[in-house]
């Protein structure tokens, strides 16, 4: 019986750790930064009231949300040496980060909706994508965000034996935590395997994937270069987004334990949590690739420092 558990952290090595703490910090405080001037931007400038910004709205609120559930205790070890976490915090800490997790692929999921309707009927996109269904699809994918999870957390909270209270992780995951159980788990493999690949990762990979193909060959059928450059340019960012995003998960839960170690699988977590959030090139902004390469948040970002200097 445990009531409390000892995060590790990212690394065992005093050397190390203010390396490691720089990076995370700065990265943390770009990522909180960036999306909430994104956030602020969308909910101040009417021009950019439409579906694509509302659904990035709410991107912006998971990826502050994710990065700020998990990070936040590799800050508090290395501040105040505090490994401690007890047992309702570490199981609400779990279910909150998969169920962000969750939420953020079906997020994507109706943003690859909201591109299809875009490029391959643009005419009728104002009427098929109107604030009614927007907030339907929004909803909806936070409340299956929520739910879906619930199921093995229900059975993870049931297990009463354990190996150790040592998480070998800078937070409190499923996976860390599977490994330290000595009851019998078969039941929770089973749960999170359907969960996992079928209901919040196969669907809404399936249903972005079969987007993309309608989406792609509309692209190819257009005459001029110009507007094909233009179609793909308006779900280039989208589309980047999402791979990284499931490259990064399928090499972190979904490869076997003999492919790769706990501490590996932390390196990707950490990848994950912090860098996805901020997604770039390199990745490194999430606001960047989405938005504030696009000309209309350029445009609203003027018109807010004309405001804001036009009050001073």
């Amino acid at each position: 019986m445990v009531t409390f558990f000892y995060i590790k952290g990212i690394t065992d090595e005093s050397d190390l750790q203010i390396l490691i703490f720089i990076p995370v910090l700065l990265i943390y405080f770009i990522t909180l930064g960036g999306n909430v001037t994104i956030l602020l931007l969308i909910c101040l400038d009417h021009h950019l009231h439409t579906p694509m910004y509302f659904f990035l709205a709410n991107l912006s609120i998971v990826d502050v949300s994710s990065s700020t559930i998990t990070l936040h205790k590799v800050l508090v070890i290395f501040i105040t040496g505090d490994h401690m976490v007890s047992y309702p915090a570490c199981i609400t800490q779990m279910y909150i980060f998969a169920s962000l997790i969750g939420h953020e692929l079906l997020i994507l999921s109706a943003m690859s909706y909201d591109r299809y309707v875009a490029i391959c009927n643009p005419l009728r996109y104002h009427m098929i994508m109107n604030s009614r269904v927007c907030s339907l699809l929004a909803i909806s994918c936070w409340f299956m965000g929520f739910v879906q999870v619930l199921p093995a957390v229900v059975i993870f909270s049931g297990f009463s034996c354990y190996t150790s209270n040592e998480i070998n992780h800078f937070f409190c995951d499923m996976i860390p935590l599977i490994k330290n159980i000595c009851n019998d788990t078969s039941v929770l493999d089973i749960v999170f395997l359907i969960q996992g690949i079928f209901v919040i990762t196969l669907l809404p990979f399936l249903f972005t994937s079969i987007s993309y193909i309608f989406i792609i060959s509309t692209i190819m059928r257009i005459v001029s270069n110009t507007g094909k450059r233009k179609a793909f340019f308006t779900c280039s960012s989208h589309l980047t987004v999402v791979i990284l995003l499931y490259t990064t998960l399928v090499s972190q839960y979904l490869t076997p334990t003999s492919l790769g170690t706990l501490n590996a699988k932390k390196m990707f977590s950490l990848f994950n949590t912090a860098a996805v959030p901020l997604t770039a090139a390199v990745p490194l902004l999430n606001p960047l690739i989405y938005s504030l390469k696009n000309k209309d948040v350029k445009l609203a970002v003027r018109r807010m420092l004309g405001f804001c200097k036009f009050i001073g």
